[in-house]
């Protein structure tokens, strides 16, 4: 009887107990990342929209708001809602949450925008707790 030898391993044979779950983590990883690109993208565009800019500037200097809420008053990173602009025309449905020092609150916009110009169907604040807010502005003027 001869003893036959096994035949030579390979690298893949030694070392897949290993390789297989890092290689799951880094795909799980690569994913994650993917999808908080896009997270980021999506909150990049609101918080860049001119609704957005405009309704932060009117909370953060409304003597009213700036009372309830303390100074500064901050935007918090999940804003909900939907943007979207081609051209001349526009819609925006945002809820954007507030932290200031005294209170938190929401600031919520909803504007339509009709040859290039935003018009403010609501701009308005609640404060956690129940008080409404709402903001005063040439330019929210509702659309007929």
């Amino acid at each position: 009887m001869h003893a036959t030898t096994p035949p030579p391993s390979t690298w893949w044979s030694r070392n897949w107990k290993w390789c297989v779950p890092v290689l799951a983590a880094l795909l799980l990883a690569l994913f994650a990342a993917f999808v908080f690109g896009i997270l980021m993208l999506v909150f990049g565009a609101m918080k860049s929209s001119e609704p957005y800019r405009h309704a932060m500037k009117q909370a953060q200097t409304d003597p009213a708001v700036t009372a309830a809420l303390g100074t500064p008053i901050q935007a918090g990173w999940l804003v909900q809602g939907n943007f979207s602009s081609n051209g001349p025309d526009g819609e925006a449905n945002l809820s954007i949450p507030l932290d200031g020092p005294k209170a938190d609150g929401t600031l919520f916009v909803v504007a339509k925008k009709h040859a290039g110009e935003w018009r403010y169907e609501t701009l308005a604040v609640n404060v956690d707790g129940g008080e409404r807010i709402v903001l005063e502005d040439d330019a929210a003027m509702p659309l007929p």
